[in-house]
């Protein structure tokens, strides 16, 4: 009896792992991003590090990301952030999050920050918290969504993403245009 409580005990477990690390996100509109947001900044990532955390059937890998922060655009995020984050690379094994950003060093966003330390991805609404900032052929910075499609219109974020994606990027400054406008009209 003992040995078949420790296996569905086991069994439980692992189902439950596997339901919370299999992720489906419902887009969020531009102004659920910024309304859920507890801080919203553009910074370009300066480390990238993993590690075990936990005993036993609660070990995993977390990983922290920083964050050089360029421009505070909600809340007080300071000079620097390091988000923590569930999953990464340790050695030989790895620990994924379904549709988790994968962030390098060198890297360029602006991000939708909510509940850093207590949530497993501390981005609102998880890749789609994440917008990467590149330059285009002109030289211009423009935005991308997490899988590197042009942003041409936030007003079809979370209701039309074919339409939210199709065109030309808007530029950074368009884009923090955008969100002033919300943020000034958002609960705090």
């Amino acid at each position: 009896m003992k040995k078949l409580s420790a296996s569905l005990l086991a069994a439980l477990t692992f189902a439950l792992v596997s339901t919370a690390l299999a992720t489906t996100v419902i887009p969020p509109t531009f102004d659920d991003l910024v309304t859920h947001a507890e801080m919203i900044f553009q910074g370009t990532v300066t480390d990238v590090r993993s590690q075990w955390t936990g005993e036993g059937g609660q070990r995993h890998i977390e990983s922290y990301v920083t964050f050089k922060v360029e421009d505070a655009i909600k809340g007080n995020p300071g000079a620097k952030v390091t988000l923590n984050m569930m999953g990464g690379t340790v050695g030989a094994e790895t620990m994924e999050v379904s549709d988790a950003p994968k962030f390098k060093v060198g890297d360029r966003d602006i991000l939708f920050v909510e509940n850093n330390g207590t949530q497993f991805i501390p981005l609102v609404g998880i890749m789609h918290g994440r917008f990467r900032v590149q330059k285009d052929e002109t030289g211009r910075d423009v935005v991308l969504t997490n899988d590197g499609a042009p942003l041409t219109d936030v007003n079809q974020l979370g209701k039309n993403e074919r339409a939210a994606t199709a065109g030309r990027a808007i530029s950074t400054q368009e884009f923090k245009q955008a969100l002033q406008s919300r943020v000034g009209h958002s609960p705090p």
